[in-house]
């Protein structure tokens, strides 16, 4: 009971939210640079071209060092600034989408997705990513007056979020079109579209990706193996069957750390994909549930982040991010257990990666940042000072929300209320945010 009073007295506390998304993202972190280490420290090692037993680890070592620089980036931004530059950042997004299908951007594995920069591979679609949940947050909240009408709603965000969907498949990338298309709804939802429009974009989204997947004979064979009632090993189920194999050896607690067979060649690409079957096997039921439970947490923070701010940027921003990294984990440890088809959505902030850590940091960051803007934590900041830890990062105080002055023909909606389908009167005050 004392236990349970002081959780809730916690978290009545201002900058709740702020400390668990720290909490969050450094224990995920951790995580992931442990089993990073354990994943890669037979595959790198190679006496043939140099590569040490550390070399992987290493590497992605110096990832999160320039993650936590990003993270601190998008912590230190005032939201304000972050929200003038959504617009510059999505025409880069799609500027770079464009520029990876020509000679500029490098092939490999049957896809042309990266550009090669100082010997490191990046994917634009990561950053188009997020560039479309800023650009768009503003797009609706920018036309929160004109949404009860559903062209306003779709236009432009659906239109561009199409074009990005053509670049991406050009490359070809499914698992980032199907992130788009998750990043797409949750903006349409969180600015409060009308419960039937949703109900027929998700139907219509369903029906393309399922065409998509069904377009490319790869693809294909993913999916005729998944439903397959009987995988052979040999086909292209052998990931799947191999972390299967893997999760079961584990049993409930692991085998430890370091004794996993899944990093010795038996399941390819364990440090990417795949990195949630040598956690169970290491670390057992008990680990795989822990790390669930990591996702969970960021899933609530996040909702209470956008429940709990005033301004509608931040909360379809909130919202929006939260599903993006919610989706993410859900998909990659759905086909790691055999529940999905596999698509090559990484975990995000576990699995080993170069330009999906570090804007997934930068994503944690803005989430933070969200958090800091919460009304109670801004007057607290201001009030009370940045504390130590904000003097140590150098945080600035956040600046109150006020809402942006509309004319006597345009009403301000209240924040707990969608708006009103074309041709209905809006003499009742609405905003349009899902909470």
């Amino acid at each position: 009971m004392a236990v349970r009073e002081g959780l809730t007295g916690w978290l009545t506390r201002p900058l709740a939210s702020f400390h668990l998304v720290l909490a969050l993202t450094g224990v995920l972190v951790a995580v992931g640079v442990v089993m990073v280490l354990s994943a890669s420290s037979v595959s790198s090692y190679d006496p043939r071209t140099g590569g040490g037993q550390y070399s992987l680890f290493f590497k992605h070592v110096s990832y999160v060092g320039l993650g936590a620089g990003v993270f601190w980036l998008g912590l230190r931004v005032p939201i304000g600034k972050i929200r003038r530059l959504a617009g510059t950042a999505m025409v880069l997004a799609v500027c770079l989408l464009a520029a990876v299908l020509t000679p500029l951007g490098t092939t490999g594995g049957g896809a042309q997705r990266w550009f090669v920069v100082a010997g490191q591979s990046v994917q634009p679609i990561e950053f188009a990513k997020l560039a479309l949940a800023l650009w768009g947050a503003h797009v609706l909240v920018a036309k929160y007056h004109l949404l009860r009408r559903w062209r306003h709603l779709m236009v432009p965000v659906v239109p561009v979020t199409l074009v990005m969907f053509a670049l991406v498949m050009a490359q070809p990338n499914l698992s980032g079109t199907i992130t788009l298309g998750i990043i797409l709804l949750g903006l349409l939802w969180f600015a409060g579209i009308p419960a039937r429009l949703f109900a027929a974009l998700l139907a219509g989204a369903v029906a393309g990706f399922t065409v998509l997947a069904l377009s490319a004979g790869y693809r294909t064979a993913r999916i005729l193996s998944f439903f397959s009632a009987a995988p052979d090993s040999s086909t292209e189920s052998y990931q799947t069957t191999q972390a299967l194999y893997a999760l079961a050896d584990g049993g409930i607690f692991g085998r430890g750390l370091g004794r996993g067979s899944a990093n010795w060649g038996y399941l390819p690409g364990v440090q990417n994909d795949f990195i949630f079957a040598l956690l169970g096997e290491e670390l057992g039921f008990v680990g795989c549930v822990f790390v669930i439970a990591l996702y969970a947490g960021v899933a609530v923070v996040g909702t209470r982040i956008a429940r709990r701010n005033l301004d509608p940027w931040i909360r379809i921003v909130a919202g929006t991010l939260t599903l993006l990294v919610v989706a993410q984990a859900a998909i990659n440890i759905g086909y790691v257990v055999g529940l999905l088809p596999v698509t090559g959505v990484t975990l995000p902030l576990i699995s080993y990666g170069g330009s999906s850590l570090l804007i997934t940091m930068l994503l944690f960051g803005i989430l933070a940042n969200c958090a800091r803007n919460e009304p109670q934590a801004a007057a607290a900041l201001r009030h009370h000072g940045p504390g130590k830890f904000g003097v140590l990062l150098r945080l600035p105080a956040p600046t109150p929300y006020s809402p942006p002055r509309r004319s006597a023909r345009q009403p301000i909606r209240p924040a707990n209320a969608r708006p009103h389908p074309a041709g209905k009167t809006a003499n009742r005050n609405h905003t349009g945010t899902r909470r």
